[in-house]
């Protein structure tokens, strides 16, 4: 399984540079699981960049994954993983998403560097 973290997300989506590094985990839609942090996360950048109308076009597109709702086992973990690893709210539970699924964090965030299945890209600038 793959979990795309919102920072690759809008690398794909703008376009940018390093948006093939994290391609076919996105397109791999059979296997991508998507916490709903994420779908708030891309989708409300989106909306402040461009509009309300591309934004409801990026959440169709990351629907085509599984979307994984916020419940109060994945809360626990996140507030675990948090705590343990030093992560920033939002990052604690895209890790306790990936944890409980067993999924690789493909990503260009730094907090995710040094974790155990994770793929991290360093941003270039």
């Amino acid at each position: 399984m793959n979990l795309v973290d919102s920072s690759a997300w809008l690398e794909y989506f703008a376009g940018g540079p390093q948006a093939n590094q994290v391609a076919a985990a996105i397109e791999d839609v059979d296997r991508l699981i998507v916490p709903t942090i994420v779908l708030v996360e891309v989708t409300r950048r989106v909306m402040q960049q461009r509009d309300e109308d591309a934004a409801l076009q990026i959440a169709a597109v990351l629907h085509q994954g599984q979307v994984i709702a916020l419940d109060s086992g994945l809360a626990l973990s996140a507030a675990h993983f948090g705590v343990t690893h030093k992560l920033p709210l939002a990052d604690s539970i895209v890790y306790a998403t990936a944890k409980q699924f067993g999924a690789t964090i493909w990503t260009f965030d730094a907090d995710f560097a040094d974790l155990a299945e994770v793929k991290y890209f360093a941003k270039k600038k």
